[in-house]
């Protein structure tokens, strides 16, 4: 199975844009969208659809905000929306999708805001999350979370650490939660398996930080430690465009 995640900054733009030709290349089993930023009233039938999938939307109450998409070939289990807390659920930034063998979910994290004002909000996301993904390992279930984390981990993980110690995304108090995730049975998948590498999935629209690949490493695939044994890869398509961010696939074998 192949899982691929994209914060494509806005659905409607990447339809204008024509951005979503590769999914017909990488041919992924589930998509997951972030940052979609609109109500189905907005688009038609059509347009709120892929050939070939199932899709689940989840839209922020506020328009133009928020908001992701699940595209599903493979039926699963069963479908939910949000974490159970309307704080976090009225702004639609999660899909938990229930396959036999394991739990998907589709993530868009809070950004930490203008002036880190949103900071403690972020933070306590993580923290329900957390509490939720332990009762289910508690359980002997596994799970891949993905999506757009809005941190990047450790200092490989931003082309310029020093300069953006104070800005969020790579706050101390940020990053300390991806810490707590691999210290409760989580594994970053991409870094588990090119510890090395120094590659990005978002990048500013400023100063040409793209081209000279000034970016940051914001979006993952968190792994159940006993589901490591069946990723095959992780693969960055830094070079599709169409948002700021690029596309991540999981293979998983079996």
């Amino acid at each position: 199975m192949k899982i691929t995640t994209w914060n494509v900054n806005g659905y409607r733009a990447v339809l204008r844009k024509e951005a979503l030709t590769w999914v017909e290349s990488v041919k992924p089993d589930v998509l997951c969208l972030q940052e979609t930023k609109l109500q189905l009233d907005q688009i038609n039938d059509d347009e709120a659809s892929l050939e070939g999938y199932e899709a689940v939307w989840n839209s922020a109450e506020r328009k133009g905000y928020s908001g992701v998409v699940t595209f599903h070939k493979k039926a699963p289990v069963s479908v939910e929306k949000g974490l159970g807390f309307e704080k976090f659920d009225n702004e639609g930034r999660v899909i938990r999708t229930i396959f036999e063998d394991f739990t998907l979910f589709n993530i868009y994290f809070p950004n930490g805001g203008q002036d880190n004002n949103r900071v403690p909000y972020k933070l306590e996301f993580y923290e329900k999350l957390l509490n939720i993904c332990d009762d289910l390992h508690d359980k002997g279930e596994n799970i891949i979370i993905t999506g757009d984390f809005n941190t990047a981990h450790n200092e490989i993980d931003l082309k310029n650490p020093k300069s953006n110690e104070k800005n969020t995304g790579f706050l101390p108090e940020e990053r300390v939660w991806i810490d707590k995730y691999l210290e409760h049975n989580f594994v970053d998948a991409f870094r588990e398996l090119y510890p090395e590498r120094e590659d990005y999935t978002w990048w500013s629209y400023r100063y040409n930080a793209r081209s000279k690949d000034i970016g940051w490493r914001l979006d993952y695939f968190l792994v159940s430690q006993q589901l490591m044994n069946r990723v095959e890869d992780v693969v960055i398509h830094n070079e599709i465009m169409g948002s700021d961010h690029c596309p991540v696939s999981l293979s998983l074998l079996g």
